[in-house]
């Protein structure tokens, strides 16, 4: 009777600290990941911060939080920031979110600098809640939202072609369109929303950055992230780390899935060519 007391004893504790981890002290934490990301010139030496899935209304993900986000990002001196999407949500204010305005979130992240920019794309709830909406609070913000279409972006290094593709999971990315123009001898900075679209890209995407996984739905202590929200996860991205959140390599092109800010992984992101 005495061992089942203390069996009982430890399962609540170990219970309870679980509940305590997932439900507050992960998603209520913020720190930066760095990452050496191989990549071939004129990428190399370049220093790129990706903030992936804001969810800007969300439980711990407030104004005030973003504006955190923003001053870490710029306190990094990053040479390019690429924001992959997923601003906003629709929020179950039971669960403790509270909805925030696109335009304010826009608004919050219009600090952000860099040298060479900061650009953003789309993501699925983005999509669902109101894509015109979102590309025109952030464009009233000064950060260009590039919807499968890219730019030249002129350094004394050379010119590096930065490529934005439409949401995968929405049905939006056009990889084709995006990269229009762009010589395959060039190669191209790549970001999109979902890593669903790696196997779709083209050999320019010499370097791709994605969120959307969130560095894995559930992420346990000790047991990893048993759910990841990808269904690109070929062997060798898995040896590569993908199921981690991580880097992915497929053919000597270079893919980064970036963990994200949202609940279940609040974390900014800083790639680094090498």
């Amino acid at each position: 009777m005495f061992r089942n007391r203390i069996a009982l004893a430890a399962l609540f504790i170990l219970a309870a600290g679980l509940g305590l981890y997932a439900f507050w002290l992960e998603p209520s934490s913020l720190r930066l990941s760095r990452y050496d990301v191989a990549a071939p010139a004129p990428l190399k030496g370049l220093t790129i911060a990706v903030i992936a899935d804001l969810h800007g209304g969300s439980p711990y993900i407030d104004e005030a939080k973003i504006d955190r986000v923003v001053a870490m990002t710029n306190a990094a001196h990053p040479d390019l920031v690429l924001l992959t999407g997923d601003y906003g949500t629709g929020v179950d204010e039971s669960l403790g979110g509270r909805r925030i305005p696109i335009k304010t979130i826009a608004a919050h992240l219009r600090p952000l600098r860099a040298p060479l920019g900061v650009y953003a794309v789309i993501g699925n709830h983005d999509r669902w809640e109101n894509e015109v909406r979102t590309v025109s609070a952030f464009r009233a913000a000064g950060i260009p939202v590039l919807e499968n279409r890219h730019i030249v972006i002129a350094r004394t290094d050379g010119p590096l072609y930065l490529a934005g593709i439409g949401d995968d999971k929405t049905h939006a990315a056009d990889p084709v369109r995006a990269l229009a123009g762009v010589a395959r001898t060039a190669p191209a900075l790549c970001f999109t929303h979902s890593p669903d679209v790696f196997p779709a890209l083209p050999a320019a995407c010499a370097l791709t950055l994605a969120g959307h996984s969130h560095g894995g739905q559930v992420r346990l202590p000790l047991l990893g992230r048993p759910i990841v929200a990808v269904t690109f996860r070929p062997a060798l991205c898995r040896r590569a780390g993908a199921r981690r959140g991580k880097i992915a390599v497929r053919q000597h092109r270079h893919r980064h899935v970036a963990p994200g800010c949202a609940p279940g992984r609040s974390t900014g992101n800083l790639a680094s060519g090498a």
